[in-house]
């Protein structure tokens, strides 16, 4: 019987080598364009758009095959666990239901989702966030020492009031301050949510890191990706390829050595091979690993290829 790493080997192979030749063929496509007169070069470029088709019409079947697969590839990998998912102002909605729908394929419980709105990404916005944070800890708990900005801060607060803890299993804060912690930063325009539960993992939905310098955003969503893994069994932060760029926050991550070594990271969950690999993540952070993948910068595999026994 193929095994779920053959599986996921096999499946990484064959997608790498469908998206490298898409790119290839987009980069000998305007090279090409450039590089000679239209009158001498209007056949090739005619071949190469023809060429690049078929390599997008691949690249879907790809994803489409990666899709149908999903509960073979998946199956039973997260029975059992319970997952929050966060999203950030970017992220697009595609993407988030994309990925419920894979978290729900391999087993997990989604225990609801928390919008954070433009305000919270916002530095200018910084010290009323963190002043609505302290004043909302839960009792006898105490947060991170290192957790100053507002990212780490509030990250800190949601995953000790929202992530069961690790060894015992059980919440660290009361329906009656979950309540209060949620309701509070509602008020203040920072989050928006539904019916939220506490889980043991959590994923953040970001998009593809357009606004990513503008009042230190995409390193408020890293950061706050970071606060929130300090508390829980495991969180994977997934975006698009943009987000892994520049300032972005999963290129924030990959650059700090601490965050790269506790957040899974994915930069393709617009693709199906990185939905399937959010799930992935996430199981490979439960058995004390992480990693970072995709086919941006820093990124280490397309996806995970060993997974814990």
């Amino acid at each position: 019987m193929i095994s779920l790493r053959q599986h996921a080997i096999s499946l990484a192979a064959v997608f790498l080598a469908l998206a490298l030749g898409l790119l290839l063929g987009s980069h000998l496509l305007d090279g090409g364009a450039q590089a000679a007169p239209w009158s001498r070069d209007k056949q090739r470029t005619a071949a190469l758009t023809t060429q690049n088709g078929r390599l997008t019409d691949e690249l879907n079947a790809a994803n489409g095959f990666i899709a149908r697969s999903a509960g073979r590839i998946l199956g039973g990998t997260l029975g059992g666990r319970s997952v929050l998912m966060f999203t950030t102002p970017d992220a697009d909605n595609g993407d988030v239901e994309a990925i419920t729908k894979v978290l729900s394929t391999a087993g997990a419980a989604v225990t609801g989702k928390v919008a954070l709105t433009e305000a919270f990404v916002d530095s200018g916005q910084g010290d009323r966030l963190r002043t609505a944070a302290t004043n909302m800890i839960p009792a006898g708990a105490q947060l991170q020492t290192g957790a100053v900005d507002q990212g780490s801060l509030v990250g800190d607060l949601l995953g000790l009031a929202f992530l069961v803890d690790p060894g015992t299993g059980q919440p660290r804060a009361t329906p009656q301050e979950r309540t209060l912690i949620l309701d509070t930063l509602r008020g203040g325009g920072f989050v928006n949510f539904g019916e939220v539960q506490p889980a043991q993992l959590a994923v953040v939905v970001t998009g593809d890191g357009a606004k990513s310098e503008v009042n230190n955003r995409g390193s408020i969503i890293g950061r706050f990706a970071g606060g929130l893994r300090g508390r829980g069994a495991g969180v994977v932060l997934a975006g698009r390829s943009g987000a892994a760029d520049g300032a972005g926050p999963i290129a924030v991550v990959r650059a700090d050595g601490q965050l790269a070594n506790t957040v899974t990271t994915v930069d393709n969950a617009d693709r199906e091979i990185g939905r399937l690999t959010t799930a992935l993540g996430l199981t490979e952070q439960l058995g004390g690993g992480a990693g970072r993948y995709g086919t941006g910068p820093r990124a280490n595999s397309l996806t995970v290829v060993a997974l814990p026994k």
